[in-house]
């Protein structure tokens, strides 16, 4: 049924000329959806995956979004980021070609395929920019549904900047709270966890969220039957619709090649989301994919004729080009040269992409081939050298790969030639250019990252005082971080009412409020995901996981999101996200976990830091809200009732990232461990040393960054042995600490004995404080294994135990 015009306040003509201009972007998007996909398959392209068939709902969304407001969405919303100004046809191309050069493809700089967009947070000093008076896109990430917990964080910083005062420079990322956070996702990732999570969080905390679901039928070649119960993701959550009585959601439906009336449901929705702060689902039903998922394969082999003629009669361009002509917006033959001229600036917009890419390799290339026919000409091997020059000038469309490649086999047939020199010369600084271009950037780079906090000692009362509870160390210290750094927030499974479960956080909810200070449900996928969201929108959030084994819970966002994010924008967002747990030793197979070698290797672009007790947490706290960077500080869950010495200077006292710490000076043995079982290397060690053996004991205290200063070789240049003691499971986070020891820092040149470890069993710990004492090192494994060392060294002075 075709509708009259929207009311929208403009006169026809004004009204015209928008219509027009918004069907003009559509055209466009949809032929570097047709032309991207050719490029795929004649091989220019690795990858392709478009936004055809969406485009008409994503500029109904675009007409509503405004400066300040972020978008979480997935890879499908091309036509969106045209509409907002943030994604021009060249740029399109280039991030399918993955150029390197983040002046002409600034979404990623070819370290993401198409498709997936981002807008500059930051500038170039890793400063934030003013977020308010830019439209704003979180970097997009590839696991379906896993931009759902970011996206709750988005939007409930506009809560927090609505309701908490005296946030510093809080004009700089919000207006009063005004700003929306606009999320979209195709209908089959819907059936993932992440979206449900996030959904029903939403609900709860009533933040300004718009939630787009693009409902085309289809998850690649499964039908919605057997994605969604009842086919329809809006049917199913019904029971969300928010009431008089009652929290929750407002839920729309539209049919996605409707322009009126998509107009009209998005401007109520953001009225809805904007002044209410409550959360909206647009279910936009009757969509279409005309070329399918991706460019990997055909729709056609999974849709019946019927559905694809529905497809092509009710495809949303052709339906909005229907109703133009229908209310005299625009003629049949007007809009087929607005259909033409746009064919044509794709197409020059693509030859344009193209050359700025390929351009500077076909450079490259000729100096490669310049320099091997020089050196050919002299050559006892010139018949091979020639055969490499003819095999890279066949390559037409060269990739830098296939120039590295034959350069280096070409260096092999002239490693005693004089001539290699000029070669060697060029791969090395080849190297060095390119490499960069792949790699920087996956911590911070700016001046505020980790490196730049200078440690800060605590400070203690020159009187004898008596020593307190760690936790209370914790708890006085957050009180003044709390109070020095009112966008600093906290929020987790009973962190708020109780003060968390070891009470941490103790009157701190009383004192700074509900909403700095908070109680969550039991998802930790989305507390995470609140943390990175407010953290991109320039507060300073702590993100508390009950326990350390809770976080595998969390690890998939933690791991594709918040670590990757510096190196996925090449440093244009930041999310300086602080992830607080505790762990190790307790009771239990679900309460004891150490799963390092699994977070470690999970989360590179994080820091990892492990305190061995709660002055040096404390002072990470403070190191890591006087930087920018995201961090995991695991606190010791048997330490929050040892006794501490309290510091006077709460708040200030920092302790260093990546600096190892010696407990204990030795010359036997150099002992390396961290958190808990520290404890037991102190007691084994003391033990020791009564028998004649002097071990040196080294505290970690982080492992991502890891002993920038190389001080346990230092050590094991002294000691000449080197046992690594851990609580996670064998060739768990030990082996990437002798890696690092070993390979890193060289430390072979300095041992006598082989390196080993002590780890825990192979499985999880058994239940109780026996189940501890045989699953997990004590203090009598830590004391034999290094006396059996000692025994390999000198049998006749360390007779065997056994």
């Amino acid at each position: 049924m075709i509708k009259e015009k929207v009311d929208t306040g403009l006169t026809f003509e004004d009204f015209k000329t928008e219509v027009l201009n918004d069907y003009r972007i559509a055209v466009i998007s949809r032929e570097c959806s047709l032309l991207g996909r050719k490029e795929v398959l004649t091989g220019k392209a690795k990858f392709g995956i478009f936004g055809d068939g969406k485009e008409v709902p994503q500029l109904a969304m675009a007409k509503c979004f405004r400066n300040g407001d972020f978008r979480s969405g997935y890879y499908r919303d091309q036509t969106f980021m045209m509409a907002i100004g943030e994604l021009t046809i060249e740029q399109f191309f280039a991030g399918l070609y993955g150029h390197t050069d983040i002046e002409l493809e600034p979404m990623s700089a070819g370290r993401q395929m198409g498709g997936h967009f981002v807008t500059h947070s930051l500038n170039e000093d890793g400063s934030w920019k003013n977020l308010t008076q830019q439209k704003n896109s979180s970097a997009d990430i590839s696991p379906t549904a896993a931009q759902m917990p970011r996206l709750l964080g988005l939007a409930q910083a506009s809560k927090i900047y609505r309701n908490v005062p005296g946030i510093p420079d809080a004009d700089q990322f919000s207006i009063n709270g005004n700003e929306i956070a606009w999320g979209t996702i195709g209908n089959a990732s819907t059936s993932e966890g992440l979206f449900f999570e996030t959904i029903n969080a939403a609900g709860v905390l009533q933040v300004p969220m718009v939630m787009s679901v693009w409902d085309d039928e289809y998850g690649i070649s499964v039908h919605a039957k057997y994605q969604t119960c009842k086919e329809s993701i809006s049917e199913i959550l019904k029971g969300y619709q928010k009431d008089e009585n009652s929290n929750g959601f407002e839920i729309l439906k539209v049919k996605g090649w409707d322009y009126v009336d998509l107009v009209a449901t998005y401007e109520k929705a953001a009225e809805i989301a904007r002044e209410q702060h409550v959360p909206v689902l647009i279910h936009v039903e009757q969509l279409t994919q005309p070329q399918g998922h991706s460019s990997s394969g055909s729709h056609e082999r999974y849709k019946n004729a019927a559905r694809l003629a529905w497809e092509k009669d009710f495809d949303c361009i052709r339906q909005m080009k229907l109703w133009m002509i229908a209310i005299n917006i625009a003629s049949p033959e007007e809009i087929d040269a607005i259909d033409l001229e746009a064919k044509k600036e794709v197409f020059e917009g693509k030859k344009i992409a193209w050359n700025a890419f390929i351009g500077p390799i076909i450079e490259d290339q000729n100096q490669v081939i310049s320099i091997l026919e020089r050196i050919a000409t002299t050559s006892p091997k010139k018949e091979e050298i020639l055969k490499n020059v003819a095999a890279l000038k066949s390559i037409k469309s060269p990739l830098k790969k296939e120039i590295m490649s034959i350069s280096r086999k070409s260096l092999r047939l002239i490693i005693n030639e004089d001539d290699k020199a000029e070669l060697s010369q060029w791969i090395t600084n080849f190297i060095k250019k390119e490499q960069i271009k792949f790699s920087s950037h996956l911590h911070s780079e700016s001046n505020k990252n980790v490196f730049s906090v200078k440690e800060v000692l605590p400070e203690y009362p020159s009187n004898a005082t008596p020593d307190t509870d760690g936790r209370m160390i914790l708890r006085d210290n957050f009180d003044a971080l709390f109070s020095k750094y009112p966008e600093a927030l906290v929020f987790g499974e009973d962190a708020g009412n109780i003060g968390d479960v070891n009470q941490g956080l103790e009157g701190m909810q009383e004192k700074y409020g509900e909403l700095r200070v908070a109680d969550t449900g039991i998802r930790e996928a989305t507390i995470i995901g609140q943390g990175i969201g407010m953290a991109l929108r320039g507060l300073r959030p702590i993100a508390e996981i009950q326990y350390l084994d809770y976080l595998l819970y969390a690890i998939q966002i933690m791991s594709d999101d918040l670590a990757t994010l510096q190196y996925r924008t090449l440093g244009k967002q930041k999310a300086p996200l602080i992830v607080r747990t505790r762990g190790h030793r307790l009771e239990g197979i679900w309460h004891s976990g150490s799963p390092m070698g699994m977070i470690i290797n999970a989360i590179r672009g994080m820091h990892v830091l492990v305190p061995r007790n709660m002055t040096q947490a404390a002072g990470f706290y403070n190191t890591l809200l006087a930087c920018d960077e995201p961090a995991l500080i695991i606190e010791c869950l048997n330490g929050y009732r040892l006794k501490e010495k309290a510091p006077l200077n709460y708040g200030e006292f920092k302790t260093p990232i990546g600096v190892v710490e010696t407990l204990r000076k030795g010359s036997d043995i150099t002992l390396v461990s961290y958190g808990s079982t520290l404890r037991l290397v102190e007691q084994a060690a003391k033990e020791l040393f009564e028998t004649g053996i002097d071990c040196e004991v080294i505290d970690l205290q982080s492992l991502l960054p890891f002993d920038i200063n190389h001080d346990i070789v230092k050590s094991i240049a002294k000691t000449n042995r080197l046992l690594v003691v851990d609580e996670d499971v064998p060739g768990g986070a030990s082996a990437f600490i002798l890696q690092q020891i070993i390979e890193e820092q060289n430390a072979y040149n300095y041992l006598d004995s082989k390196p080993q470890t002590l780890t825990a069993q192979a499985h999880r710990p058994a239940y109780g404080t026996d189940g501890d004492y045989f699953s997990k090192p004590s203090a009598e494994d830590i004391y034999e294994k290094v006396y059996a060392m000692m025994n390999e060294v000198n049998p006749s002075k360390y007779p065997s135990l056994y």
